[in-house]
């Protein structure tokens, strides 16, 4: 007499809820774990984006007093920059009044100057989605000093200029 094959009770069967359950929990760990360090990544990525056309900025104002001998328009000046003031209310280029230079900003760059003594400052204001960014405002001046404004408790301009 010959006897059936028995099949064994796991054959033929998928995973058991414990098994799927178990599996959710580690993924959902290692999301929580992994999501803010991208999102920091992310807003970090955003700010050296800024602070590179806060750059490039500085390097235009400086272009620019060296033909004008001034950061600010003159009164009665005719120039590209003239009629780019008046249309945008800025001295800089279109390009260099926001990061990312085309797209949607995540900072409005703004240039503030003056003659007596001749200086400016450039600053970088947090806008879409990077306005709760725990760094704040940066700001460049004419000097090369690099700085933060609004800036979360304890951080600084090293925290925040890397």
């Amino acid at each position: 007499m010959t006897h059936p094959r028995s099949i064994s009770p796991r054959s033929g069967r998928g995973f058991t809820l414990i098994e799927v359950m178990v599996v959710v929990a580690i993924v959902a760990i290692l999301a929580a774990i992994a999501m803010p360090n991208y999102q920091e990544y992310v807003r970090r990525s955003k700010r050296v984006e800024a602070q590179g056309v806060l750059m490039e900025a500085a390097q235009f104002m400086q272009r620019y007093y060296s033909a004008n001998d001034r950061y600010t328009l003159a009164s009665g000046q005719t120039t590209a920059q003239t009629e780019q003031k008046s249309k945008t209310g800025s001295l800089l280029p279109t390009a260099l009044q926001q990061s990312p230079q085309s797209g949607t900003p995540n900072y409005t760059i703004a240039v503030f100057a003056s003659d007596d003594p001749p200086a400016y400052t450039l600053q970088a204001t947090r806008t879409g989605s990077m306005s709760g960014d725990r760094c704040g405002m940066l700001t460049l001046s004419g000097q090369g000093t690099r700085g933060v404004k609004d800036q979360a408790t304890g951080l600084g301009a090293a925290d925040c200029w890397k």
